[in-house]
């Protein structure tokens, strides 16, 4: 799909469009002067740029886990095909993937809470598990199930945050928690290149503390779990019994029946390691309004007597038993729904061992007695402490039965003490992990963490979906050069250019490459006409050829701004600068002279379409000084439509069928759909005086974005960004 100009030249590096090559001494060098190929040299580069690509890595912070794949293309002025129904014919890309969105990755034996209610090392998770992520529904954040779609490995230096309650997170510095006050970075600053928000000891994260350690299913956990699972629904008979013919017989049987099969196959499993076989049978049929019960059972005089022992009190219990016992009595009598985890039975000898057990563990619990009305009364133990202390019951003892242990719709709230004691550099790189995950986000030691949310267009080029768009940047090196000679072909007509509808062209790594002053230059000289789109602020370093290309050729300057709910934006634009930053770009260049407008995309169906919200971001932009306002409505191209649909099931789930409604199977929504949001737009632009000129209001205080000195090292051009 349209990358043949990315293959390579037959010519070697070196030749007349890029002076010096690739490989000339100095070329493609990072920041600091230590950027080195990578491990694997030409051949590192992806199967379509089969000859004389070089690969790059950067040990500064801003490009630590990408890599940079510097390639000569054929061409770098490109038809847009007229199937993808844009305005204009010709674009130039720079860039394939793009550094804007960050990299957030931690250490590989953090455990992660998977959907069935254990831990995993992130290390060892995989594609396609199902993990626990959360999503805000009405006035809480909640937990649900997600799944992990990409998982990726690199190396970054450490730091180490330490909670109130003991947890220690390591991660890298890029990395992202969920804390009271929003989103924050590991670490940052208020100015400069890392200005950004992040963590102090002020903040408090949000979950439920870390993780506790599993048991080990050693001898003493296995006979706990029977004798806790076997006493509460387990069935052990022996006695006389009379034939048909009137003689006697001795009847020795054992006997577990349950609707869930883990548990029966954990009992089974456990029994059979102690030299206990049992057969499985069909206890009852399922009903329309039961579930079957299956059942295990075994009989002999050794095998009764075994298992009578077995399930006996121990005069010293250790932990582990306990543990096993506490799993064992969960499944056979426990439940855990709306929050509140129950252990029930009418054996007070159980109930007896339930609470030492607990009080041993240090879990606290109230004792209810739920009816008198018969000759062994009901007792239910109830778990206090909420989710903290529910997550920590499952993970201490490790109950069989999967869906006892969800937590899937449970409210983001607790009182852990979560506040920050600290962050440290740890002083050394480690190895650090990151997956993508459908709600764009996972619970990593008891709190929340954000990940990369992928893209599909770098599929195109045998990369993936995931990591790879944000790590492995596909940068055309001789693009200035290229452009220069395209501008100057007699087959070149002079037509309008557009930049930055595909990947933005002001994306960090522009920041080192500085691609853009030289493709604006041959523009320039060229007074040929061209717009640029973006969402970054390292438009602004080049003021001075904007404005100079402004005075000789038409010169089109759009940011865009889906909605001005930062909300929103954290959800489905994480790695971008805000709204507000976006919009003091847009006021910083009309302040210049420069005429700018907001493309204001996408406007997403049922989120972002509100009148309300329509009108607060059309005021907004026209404060900004826009010329002018276009609404584009959400567009689902084949990919793309994959994750939206995938991230919007995670996060508002009752809004799938009404998209199914609203798009169909195409990627457009209806054309009455998207004339009503442009005639409100237009309404409210023309409400706004959007492009008259209006001063803003004395109350709104916009965050100018100042045109910087010449360019200097990459680290001042990552002021902007």
């Amino acid at each position: 799909m349209r990358w043949d100009e990315l293959r390579i030249q037959p010519e070697v590096p070196g030749g007349p469009d890029v002076p010096g090559g690739l490989d000339a001494p100095g070329g493609a060098e990072s920041p600091d002067g230590r950027g080195t190929p990578g491990p694997a040299g030409r051949a590192a580069a992806p199967a379509l740029f089969e000859r004389g690509a070089i690969t790059r890595s950067f040990d500064t912070p801003g490009f630590r886990g990408m890599t940079f794949f510097e390639v000569h293309a054929r061409s770098a002025i490109n038809r847009v095909p007229d199937s993808s129904r844009m305005p204009f014919r010709w674009t130039i890309n720079p860039y394939r993937g793009c550094s804007h969105a960050c990299v957030y990755c931690l250490g590989g034996e953090t455990p992660i809470l998977m959907a069935d209610g254990r831990t995993r090392p992130l290390a060892e998770l995989q594609p396609g598990d199902e993990i626990y992520g959360t999503v805000r529904r009405g006035s809480y954040r909640r937990y649900v199930r997600t799944t992990v779609l990409a998982h990726w490995q690199t190396v970054k230096p450490a730091y180490r945050v330490t909670l109130e309650d003991g947890t220690q997170l390591v991660s890298s510095g890029d990395h992202r928690f969920l804390s009271d006050r929003g989103w924050k970075h590991v670490v940052g600053a208020e100015a400069g290149p890392l200005q950004r928000p992040h963590l102090t000891t002020s903040n408090k994260l949000m979950g439920v503390g870390g993780f506790a350690e599993p048991p080990k299913p050693g001898a003493d956990y296995r006979r706990g779990y029977l004798c806790g699972m076997i006493r509460g629904d387990g069935t052990i008979h022996q006695g006389r019994h009379q034939r048909a013919n009137g003689s006697m017989y001795h009847l020795r049987q054992f006997r577990l029946a349950l609707t869930d099969q883990e548990a029966l196959d954990r009992s089974r499993t456990y029994l059979s390691r102690l030299g206990v076989a049992c057969t499985e049978f069909v206890f009852t049929n399922a009903t329309a309004t039961r579930r079957q019960l299956t059942a295990i059972r075994c009989g002999g005089l050794d095998n009764v007597g075994f298992i009578r022992w077995l399930v006996g009190w121990p005069d010293e219990p250790s932990l582990d038993w306990r543990k096993g016992f506490l799993a064992g009595v969960f499944d056979a009598e426990g439940s855990y729904s709306r929050g509140i985890l129950r252990i029930s039975s009418t054996d007070p000898d159980l109930l007896a061992w339930l609470g030492s057990s607990l009080h041993e563990l240090g879990f606290t619990f109230a004792a209810e007695q739920v009816s008198r009305d018969r000759a062994k009364p009901l007792t239910c133990y109830r778990l206090t402490g909420g989710l903290p202390e529910v997550l920590r019951f499952f993970l201490t003892t490790d109950p069989a039965i999967t869906r006892k242990r969800s937590i899937d719709g449970t409210a983001l709230k607790s009182n852990a003490r979560l506040g920050v004691v600290s962050i440290e550099p740890l002083g050394l790189d480690l190895p650090m992990y990151d997956v993508t995950t459908g709600t764009g986000d996972f619970v990593a030691n008891g709190v929340v963490s954000h990940n990369c949310f992928a893209r599909n267009s770098h599929t195109y080029l045998d990369l993936d979906a995931g990591h790879d768009f944000d790590s492995k940047i596909v940068v055309k090196v001789n693009a200035p050069a290229l452009v220069r000679r395209e501008l100057n072909s007699r087959k070149w007509q002079g037509e309008h250019i557009a930049m930055g509808t595909n990947v933005d062209v002001y994306q960090r790594a522009e920041g080192k490459y500085q691609l853009m002053p030289g493709i604006l230059q041959a523009l320039l000289d060229a007074r040929n006409p061209y717009s640029i789109l973006t969402k970054g602020t390292l438009i602004l370093r080049d003021l001075d050829l904007l404005l100079a290309s402004a005075e000789v050729t038409d010169v089109g300057l759009s940011v865009s701004v889906g909605c001005a709910d930062e909300d929103l934006w954290r959800t489905v634009e994480p790695g971008t600068p805000s709204p507000r930053r976006r919009l003091g770009v847009c006021a910083t260049l009309s302040e210049h002279g420069l005429r700018c407008g907001v493309l204001m995309g996408p406007v997403v169906p049922f989120l972002s379409d509100s009148p309300a919200q329509l009108e607060s971001t059309v005021r907004q932009i026209a404060e900004a000084g826009a010329t002018h306002v276009t609404p584009i409505v959400l567009h689902l191209r084949p990919g793309a439509r994959e994750w939206f649909l995938s991230w919007l099931g995670e996060h508002h789930p009752d809004l799938v069928p009404r998209y199914r409604g609203l798009y169909g199977r195409g990627a457009n929504a209806p054309k009455d759909y998207q004339q009503r949001i442009g005639e409100q737009v237009r309404e409210l632009a023309e409400r706004y005086r959007v492009g008259r000129g209006s001063p803003p209001p004395k109350q709104r205080s916009w965050r100018r974005v100042t045109a910087p000195a010449p360019p200097g090292s990459a680290e001042e051009q990552l002021t902007l960004l």
